[in-house]
């Protein structure tokens, strides 16, 4: 085999990997124009403003257990953290048409003020700023979770009580 046969090996090895790889451009570019625009970062019980492209009529929310979407006036949407985890959110114009996709990622809120109390296998989550109070958090035990959960509605219920009594 000669030089000049050798080389022209190399050179046709080189274009064949040049076009595998602008062919694996192309496809992660496609697919990342097709995918979500980018992640919207939401902390647990927390909301947050996200301003909506024109001409939104529908919004869609993949899994409302980790999070929730509400329109407001002036084309903004509040987003609002329910459970932990990853979900999707898709605005739609009157025709059905994709205007935004996004990911939505629900992580746990600051825990520098959270003290987490273990009773054998049962889980208590106390906000301690600077006075230490029971916090509904998911994952604790369901005995502590139900008992936190009903002081705060009962809570809550004697407040909207008392305004209304004004």
């Amino acid at each position: 085999m000669t030089v000049a046969s050798r080389l022209s090996g190399v050179v046709r090895g080189i274009w064949v990997i040049a076009a595998v790889l602008a062919i694996f451009a192309m496809l992660k570019t496609s697919a990342k124009a097709q995918g979500p625009d980018e992640t919207i970062g939401l902390t647990l019980d927390q909301s947050r403003l996200v301003r909506l492209p024109d001409r939104v009529a529908t919004i869609v929310i993949g899994n409302p257990l980790i999070a929730d979407a509400a329109v407001q006036p002036g084309g903004l949407m509040v987003l609002t953290g329910k459970g932990y985890g990853a979900t999707n959110l898709i605005a739609l114009d009157q025709k059905g048409n994709a205007l935004m996709e996004k990911q939505l990622l629900v992580q746990a809120p600051d825990q520098d003020s959270v003290v987490v109390v273990y009773k054998g296998v049962n889980r208590e989550t106390y906000s301690c700023s600077p006075l230490c109070d029971p916090r509904n958090t998911l994952g604790d035990s369901p005995q502590f979770f139900s008992q936190t959960l009903t002081q705060i509605t009962t809570r809550n219920s004697q407040a909207l009580g008392m305004n209304e009594a004004k």
